[in-house]
Parts: C-alpha cells; structure tokens; sequence
C-alpha cells in the first residue's frame, strides 16, 4: 500500500504508469488510478477499441472519474487474495473508498454483459465525491450520443453501446455523465457500467446486488487462488503474480496476453511504444511452466487447448511454421498502424495498435512453445497423438531452419542476425521433444533428431564463445553481451558451475547489472533500429537471480530477489522496465516479468530449503 506520488516536472494531466491498479473479468481489464479514475479500459476484450484511454491522452482518450471533492490523500489495494481493488480517500472530514472489480460470471449472457462495477463508500464522517463517466469510443476516433433517463446513461457509438446505472441521480455534462453527492458514515453509491446490446438489456445495479456481487467476486478470486501449491518465502508476491496472470487470460479460448495495453513507452518520449495485447507464444509457454508450478493445471490445460486449435504448423510462411503472436481468438492477421490523433502517454508517440512483429522469424518460440507441452505432458496430462503428430512437425521443420538468421527474442528492427539464444532454444525444442518421445515411446525421427540437437550443441560452443570476452556473446561474429543468455544454464543447455558459464556471469555482472537491474542488451554497441535508450528489463533482473542461484551464490541470489520486489507498485505489479530513476516503463502490467517472478522465487525458495 502506498499514498499517491508525483513525479516533480512531470505532466500533471498523468498519473505515472506505475500509479495504478489493474482490475477484469478474464475477457477484459481495466487500469484503475490511484486518484480513482479508470484510464484505460478496452471492450468488450482485451483487444478490443478503447473506451477509456486518457493515459494515452488525457484530453481525447476518455476516463471514468471517481474522487472526493476537495484536498484528500490517497492509498490504493487489493482486497486481500483478489483481484478487488481499493482506492481509499482521506479528506480533512472523513474516510471515503471505491470498490472497483469486474463480476466473473459463468452464465454466457452476464459474461457478454462484461459489467464494472464501482461502490462509493463512506467509512467515517463524511465524504463529497464527484463521478464523471466520459467514454471515447474507437481509441477516441468514434462521436457517441447520450441518453439520459434518471439513474441510467446509456452511450451509443456505430458499434458500441454502454449503460451506465446508479444509485442516484445522473446529470448530462455534454456527451458525458455527471453526479456530485455526499456520503455520510455507512452510506453508498452504485455505479455499474454494462456492455448492453442484442441479448443484453440495460440493468440497474441496486446496493443489495452490487454487495451480492462483490462477495460473490471476492469468493471467486480466493477460491481460484486455493488451489496454490506455494508455501515458501514471499508468498504474497507469488500469488499477485499469479492473480495478475490469471487477469491476462483470455477465459473463451485460454489465451494469455503478453500484457493489458498498448503503446506505454519503454522511454518517456521515445519511440519505443508497442501493442501487447496479444498472445506471445513464448511468454505463453512460459507462463504454463510458473502456472504450473504452482498447481493451476485448468489454466495450462486451456492455453494448451489455445495450442491445438490455433498454434499448429500449417503451410510455412517467411516467418516458419508457427507465427510469434496470435490475437486472443487464434486470428493470425495482426496489422499495426499509428493512431496520428491521440498524443501519447505524456507526449510520447506514437500510439500504434496491432504489431507488426507478428510476420518477423524468432526461432526461439519454437523451444519456449515445445518445452511447456514438454512439461504439460510431464506434470499435468499427457499430450495426444494428434498433439505429438504436430510436435514432430515443428522439430522436422526445426532441425532444417535452425541456422538461420532471425530478429531474436527481443524483436529488433535492425536487421537479422544469428542469435544465439534463438540457436539455444532451437537445442531445446528438438531436445525436450527427444525426452518426450524416449520418456512414452512415441515414434519420431529421432536419429535426425539427436544429430541436429549435437550440431546446434557444437556450433554454439565455437561460434557463440568470445575468447576475448571470456563469454558467450549475442550473436555470432559479435562481441556483445545479452541477458538472454541467463537462460543456457536455466535450459539445461550447461551445467551451471561450468567455467564458461561462470565466466559468462560474471562478465554479464560487469556489463549488464546495475545493483540487481538487468539490461537486455546495449542498444549502443548493438543497434536494434529504433532511436533512444531503455531500461532495465523486469524478466532479466528475475532470470539473474536464478542465474545466480543455479551458479550456488544463493545469498546474492536473495538480495538481488529482494531489491527487486521493492520496485513493485503499490499493488505489487511490474510493468515492461525500470527506467533511470526508478519508474515503471513500458506496458503494464506485464505477464512474463510475473511469470519470471514466480519461477525465481520457487528455485531461490527451494535452494534456501
């Protein structure tokens, strides 16, 4: 828990990214600040068109405002063991807070109603509050009439219509809705904003069932988060890691995206801003490994679901057999274009939606995709025959593509090269595809196979170690560092007490840590195509501690482990980086600096005993 802060110079029009809390229904989140406004909000899913956006520009973009009128201090918190957020005010005449949370409802009409629900609450003496409901549908593109009957607003644009239903009165305030009002001690206030539609009829939200509702939410989220196997150290962190997970999936098809918006920029100012909201093959096959570990087979079984039905190999295109990104319903075609009209998170376009990444070759999600169904069949259920049939398809397709040049992990935009950590995860895909078939006696090539494994084995050992360096480096013929690379001893790939690795370490310590920050790379002596700096990248700083940990320095392991958990937010969320001085960059929250969490501290746990 932590009161609000401002950045001194910053536009005052913006809460920093890190100023927020992330609340949804498992089609769809929204970022609720910590002065009590909902700044970003897509429906009726992830990917779909903003309603609100004003953290993308706060004059065009739309927000829902809930705030006690006059001078008041703020705190915001998760209601503990959910995904219930609090934002709590504290006014020189009492105690006010906001209840926000999204009801996860089984019943197929109440799911497509994708309601938000919002209770003003007075706790002590009394509070005055205002409530401002502004839409812009369309990222702020699309005009919308209101309809005002009383306690309903309802907002209708070509393709989407909103009901807003209160417990008191609402006043028209141009093309928004208004209400100013004073609680007294034990007094509320509803409001409930619903997608409404063919099917879906406007509902008012009475304080009897906005309270049924809440219970029934916070009965949800604590009956999901039950079946956690984790009992170690820091168990408040890994389980909002895993609640934060749980946000990001998809429930209709069991997709996870990579994080809940588009375009924070990874530098103030930059050009560095990305659509996240879609399903990374390799952050999603991580994520089925932390999942896992901590007991969720529903949620690995259902991105395996994901798996079958839309991730199979099919006729290859530039980027190979599999693409590295899928919408959340499967749909392959993700054009990227600017929106020239909004301005940015505080001036920094431009504001893009789709990503055009989607056509690059990253060989590396080949080994992320085969290694989760290599653990799904081990811990959770084991794959079927149609599943192998795809699995020896990609390590086919694998064994013959393996050398070429790719974009890398970490999608530049300045031409491709051989990365090794794409040739590290192609070792792993044909490798753990062995296991598997030795492991059930499953028929495969595994001749061809073990060859193409031991080649790949060789060629990094010669052409990814720098004997000027001491290290293995980027990428062949190079001499820079990547963090990458902290996954080789994490792969299995070597033995993490090997004098390579250890030497790789430390000169990774020496090149790419600031006191337990990682960089994923030196943008200067590698150039990626894109103007400016970065940060420090959340999932790196989390695979140096297991690093650190496989290597048997388990103490600098849980210093570094526990200098990062305090740059959380308040609400124990990371964003994409962590910028010069501090602050969360980049698109929030992130789901593979969560997973990367998890995985850190169940072996930073385990080797504590």
């Amino acid at each position: 828990m932590a009161a609000t802060t401002s950045s001194e110079g910053a536009d005052a029009r913006y809460l920093p990214i890190s100023e927020h809390g992330l609340i949804g229904d498992l089609r769809s989140v929204a970022l609720v600040g910590t002065d009590g406004t909902i700044d970003w909000y897509c429906c009726p899913a992830f990917d779909a068109p903003s309603v609100f956006a004003s953290i993308l520009d706060a004059e065009r973009g739309g927000r829902f405002e809930v705030t006690a009128i006059g001078p008041a201090r703020t705190k915001q918190f998760y209601f503990p063991d959910t995904n219930v957020l609090i934002t709590r005010f504290f006014t020189e005449d009492g105690v006010g807070e906001v209840q926000d949370f999204m009801p996860v409802d089984g019943s197929a009409a109440e799911a497509e109603r994708h309601r938000l629900i919002r209770r003003v609450l007075c706790v002590r003496g009394s509070v005055p509050f205002r409530v401002r409901v502004a839409p812009r549908f369309d990222y702020g593109a699309q005009p919308h009439s209101l309809r005002l009957d009383g306690e309903m607003a309802v907002f209708e644009s070509e393709k989407l219509t909103l009901a807003l239903t209160a417990t008191l009165p609402l006043e028209a305030d141009g093309p928004d809705a208004r209400a100013d009002f004073k609680l007294s001690e034990g007094e509320s206030a509803v409001f409930a904003l619903d997608q409404v539609g063919p099917g879906v009829a406007p509902r008012g939200c009475a304080r009897t069932e906005a309270e049924r509702q809440f219970t029934a939410t916070v009965a949800y989220w604590r009956r999901w988060l039950s079946q956690s196997r984790y009992r170690g150290r820091w168990r408040e962190m890994v389980h909002r890691s895993a609640l934060t997970l749980k946000l990001l999936t998809y429930a209709p098809t069991g997709a996870i995206v990579a994080a809940a918006t588009t375009s924070l920029p990874e530098q103030l100012g930059g050009e560095r801003n990305w659509d996240y909201r879609y399903v990374w093959v390799r952050d999603a096959a991580f994520c089925v490994y932390s999942l896992l570990r901590l007991g969720f087979a529903d949620e690995a079984e259902a991105f395996m679901r994901f798996v079958t039905d839309h991730i199979t190999p099919g006729e290859s295109h530039a980027s190979g057999p599999l693409q590295i990104m899928y919408g959340i319903d499967g749909r392959t075609d993700l054009p990227e274009c600017e929106l020239a009209h909004l301005e940015g998170h505080r001036g920094s376009a431009p504001v893009r939606v789709g990503n055009a990444a989607a056509d690059q070759l990253q060989l590396d999600i080949y080994g992320a995709l085969i290694d989760s169904i290599y653990l799904y069949d081990k811990w959770a259920r084991p794959i079927s025959s149609d599943h192998w049939d795809d699995v020896c398809a990609i390590v086919d397709w694998v064994c013959a593509h393996w050398d070429q040049p790719d974009e890398g992990i970490w999608e530049t935009r300045g031409g491709r090269k051989k990365f090794l950590y794409s040739r590290l995860m192609c070792w792993v895909a044909i490798e753990r595809a062995i296991r598997m078939a030795n492991r059930r006696g499953l028929p495969a090539d595994l001749n061809r196979w073990r060859e193409a494994r031991d080649t790949i084995y060789r060629r990094i050992m010669s052409e990814g170690w720098s004997e000027n360096r001491r290290a293995f480096v980027q990428h062949e013929g190079g001499e820079v560092l990547d963090a990458a690379l902290l996954m080789m001893p994490l792969t299995k790939f070597i033995a993490p007490t090997d004098p390579k690795w250890l030497s790789t370490l430390d000169a990774l310590t020496q090149d790419l840590v600031s006191d337990s920050l990682v960089y994923r790379y030196d943008p200067q002596a590698s150039p990626d195509g894109l103007r400016g700096d970065e940060g420090t990248f959340s999932i790196c700083s989390f695979w140096y501690v297991e690093a650190l940990v496989h290597a048997g320095r388990v103490d600098e392991a849980r210093l570094a482990f526990e200098k990062m958990l305090t740059y959380a937010n308040h609400a124990g969320l990371y964003a994409e980086e962590i910028g010069q001085t501090g602050e969360q960059q980049g698109n929030f929250p992130q789901a593979f600096t969560h997973l990367a969490l998890i995985s850190a501290a169940f072996n930073l746990d385990r080797a504590l005993g």
